[in-house]
């Protein structure tokens, strides 16, 4: 109160007159005024110091923590502890070899039910050719997926990369050397600078839009171009140029062979793809294969052309690729003796109605009409008797190719052996990312054909196949 007692005697002192001429209950009332007043000055000083001296003890607890931070960063002891131990692990990495590698995988057990062959089975790790007296036989519900694959990849000093993949029983290679696991096995090195390179090994076929390890594809299965107008492997050598958008590899070598077997006259191979990236969203593919190629110990020759493109942005993924081949007389159509020829397309859209969960749906159309029919991964079923009683060609029941069978009576004949059928395939499926690394599918394929080529498990014949599955994908 000593403050409130200077304040009424200044006032009073500097206003005498008018301190005499106010009454006394007119003074009390000034009196409480200032009060009031000094009152809320006093509170407005209260409030200031506290939050000067809250301010002034966090200031010193930062100090603290600073100067503790400062003690120990300074501490050299514990400083080249550190250091000589960083240093030990880098040694031990790049001594031990793994230095620059990388390790990915993955694993995709798949359930599949087939309508013709009466067939319900998990499919996983099982062989997908009828090699060395195996049991199964390729075919579009039996090819890439149920699979496994291990991918080891490392790059050296001065940019030489080198890539081994492991997948056992359905690697590239297994379908033409049973047991074999490597997949793909291939090298590139700079050469004077990163964007011309010496490319050599054994290469995964690189033509269309799908690739054969699951982790890769949103369907289950793949379409008709990849599994039937395609190869699987290259094993050669050549070079790749980059510039700016543009991706070039040509590669010479043997088609679908690790070595050509001794007394064939096959000679090498071209291999080549032209990737263009247009944009950010979007890209257009060429691919060839040019090659002669000794399937059935005959000799053939083999041309295969595709174009790809693909167009990604926001939820949408859009894929497509056209292909056209032929190949001279072989096995395929012994009979006709004038080789096959075919073209096709393929199509595939995908939407993303959250992020976890895409919808897609796949077209596919084959037109193999010309001398038989028949395509370069397709297998005809032996020999038929046409309705004339002659020997012809039996279509590839399982996968659906060759000339259509008709019903005689008593048994099936084939109808035309010098005309083959139109082939489409249309895939409906989900892809769910359950959680990270693992991905669920599920697909559903119906397949057709113009003709009678679908054989079922009772020996008949069908113009289509209704096939569904489910796969669970986990990679890392």
């Amino acid at each position: 109160m000593h403050l409130l007692k200077k304040v009424v005697l200044a006032i009073a002192i500097a206003y005498p007159t008018i301190a005499g001429a106010q009454t006394n209950q007119e003074l009390k009332a000034e009196l409480e005024a200032l009060k009031n007043q000094v009152k809320r000055l006093e509170a407005l000083i209260e409030k200031a110091g506290s939050q000067a001296q809250q301010a002034s003890t966090q200031a010193a607890e930062v100090s603290a923590k600073v100067a503790m931070a400062s003690e120990a960063a300074v501490d050299p002891a514990e400083f080249n502890r550190i250091r000589i131990k960083t240093e030990a692990m880098e040694d031990a990495t790049e001594a031990s070899g793994f230095k620059g590698v990388k390790i990915s995988g993955y694993i995709d057990p798949t359930y599949i039910y087939n309508r013709n062959a009466k067939t319900s089975s998990f499919v996983f790790l099982n062989n997908n050719s009828a090699v060395s007296g195996s049991p199964e036989t390729f075919g579009y519900d039996n090819t890439f997926f149920g699979s496994g694959m291990l991918n080891f990849e490392k790059e050296l000093e001065g940019g030489t990369k080198l890539k081994l993949s492991m997948m056992p029983s359905k690697s590239a290679g297994a379908g033409y050397n049973f047991g074999n696991m490597v997949h793909e096995a291939t090298v590139v090195v700079p050469l004077g600078d990163l964007n011309t390179r010496l490319i050599a090994g054994q290469w995964a076929d690189w033509s269309g839009y799908e690739m054969i390890p699951s982790n890769q594809n949103k369907l289950i299965t793949h379409n008709l171009l990849f599994d039937f107008s395609a190869a699987n492997f290259y094993t050669g050598a050549g070079m790749e140029f980059i510039n700016g958008p543009i991706d070039t590899k040509v590669l010479v070598g043997n088609l679908n062979r690790s070595r050509i077997d001794t007394g064939k006259r096959q000679t090498p191979g071209l291999f080549y793809r032209v990737d263009y990236a247009k944009g950010e969203f979007n890209g257009l593919g060429f691919s060839g294969i040019h090659a002669g190629f000794d399937d059935h110990d005959q000799f053939g020759r083999l041309d295969l052309m595709e174009a790809d493109g693909y167009f990604a942005r926001g939820d949408w993924n859009v894929q497509g690729q056209i292909s056209y081949g032929r190949q001279k007389a072989t096995d395929y159509n012994a009979f006709s003796g004038n080789g096959t020829h075919w073209f096709g397309l393929s199509g595939l859209v995908a939407y993303k109605v959250t992020p976890r969960f895409e919808t897609i749906a796949r077209f596919d159309y084959i037109n193999n009409r010309g001398n038989g029919g028949g395509v370069f991964g397709s297998t005809f079923g032996g020999v038929c008797k046409d309705i004339s009683g002659a020997d012809a060609n039996c279509p590839d029941g399982r996968n659906g190719f060759g000339s259509s069978m008709s019903y005689d009576g008593s048994t099936w004949v084939v109808s035309d052996p010098t005309q083959g059928t139109r082939r489409y395939a249309l895939s409906l499926g989900v892809n769910y990312a359950l959680m990270p690394g693992v991905n669920v599918k599920g697909e559903y394929r119906y397949d057709r054909s113009s003709g009678y080529v679908f054989k079922t498990f009772d020996e008949n014949y069908r113009k289509d196949n209704h096939v569904f599955g489910v796969s669970t994908v986990v990679s890392f």
